[in-house]
């Protein structure tokens, strides 16, 4: 109501406005009055004084300008994430699941046991790609939902010599010091996350977002490097499991962005009963 009052009041000063130079005032609710010898502006409301056609006389015109309202989807593309990566190891060793995956080929040689799967910390990497994601608007910017698809690569970095046969499927102790000995997996992966945002519209504030990531393996090789052989990579599937199903959230803290994911499915369908988990960095506008 006190925007139509406004409009009132201005429409009886309108002939002593357009006759002043431009000024501008602002109102006790801080709407803002300018005007010039033609035109009053009063917040969204523009009264303009016209010239009628064939005649002298001129006709006053409220025109009200529409506020631009933000879109309910907003979209970022290309979004990195660079992290560590590490497994949670619930295998049975010793169990026939085990031995039948873990196999050692050479006569008196002893069962495997969990040190033979050790990672080396800080060389096993998570990087994911991921080509878009977007974020739809629930609740006045403060809740949201972001989804997106991407590539999520993990190389896990063996200190052992072990090596993957590719057919039939297994693990065993090689005769070859390597000084690179890693598998690589690749997944085609969909986030679904729920966010909230303590400030909309600005990257001052703080955001936490948590959901699930579905992944379909793509890729999957074991990578090795010595004085004996070379450089060589074994492509294959290695029984490992198809599909990926893991917890993922997200930590915003003004512009820093971080990441953690845990998978609830087992890297290998068979014998190993390992869970990928990973942290670090997300480069990202939000």
């Amino acid at each position: 109501m006190r925007r139509i009052y406004l409009a009132m009041a201005a429409l009886l000063a309108v002939g002593s406005s357009f006759a002043q130079a431009d000024t501008t005032t602002a109102t006790s609710d801080t709407t803002i009055i300018t005007s010039n010898a033609d035109t009053v502006r009063i917040g969204n409301f523009t009264i303009i004084k016209k010239n009628r056609p064939g005649s002298s006389s001129r006709d006053i015109v409220i025109e009200k300008k529409e506020p631009k309202r933000s879109s309910a989807i907003s979209t970022n593309w290309w979004i990195v994430d660079i992290g560590f990566a590490n497994v949670v190891d619930r295998t049975q060793y010793g169990s026939p699941a085990a031995n039948d995956y873990l196999r050692p080929i050479r006569p008196n040689e002893q069962p495997f046991t969990k040190d033979d799967l050790k990672l080396r910390t800080g060389k096993t990497t998570n990087v994911n790609i991921w080509v878009l994601m977007q974020r739809l608007n629930i609740h006045k910017g403060y809740v949201n939902l972001k989804y997106g698809v991407g590539l999520e690569m993990f190389n896990f970095r063996y200190e052992n010599n072990i090596s993957y046969h590719k057919s039939p499927s297994y693990i065993f102790r090689d005769s070859i010091n390597f000084t690179k000995n890693k598998l690589y997996t690749g997944y085609l992966s969909v986030p679904l996350m729920l966010n909230f945002n303590t400030m909309p519209g600005h990257k001052k504030g703080l955001s936490f977002s948590a959901g699930i990531t579905a992944g379909y393996l793509v890729g999957s090789r074991n990578k090795q490097v010595s004085g004996e052989r070379g450089k060589e990579k074994i492509r294959g599937n290695f029984d490992l499991e198809q599909f990926r199903l893991a917890y993922t959230g997200e930590l915003g803290i003004g512009p820093i962005r971080l990441f953690g994911s845990y998978s609830m499915t087992p890297l290998h369908e068979r014998g190993l009963e390992q869970y990928p988990y990973s942290v670090g960095i997300r480069l990202s506008n939000w």
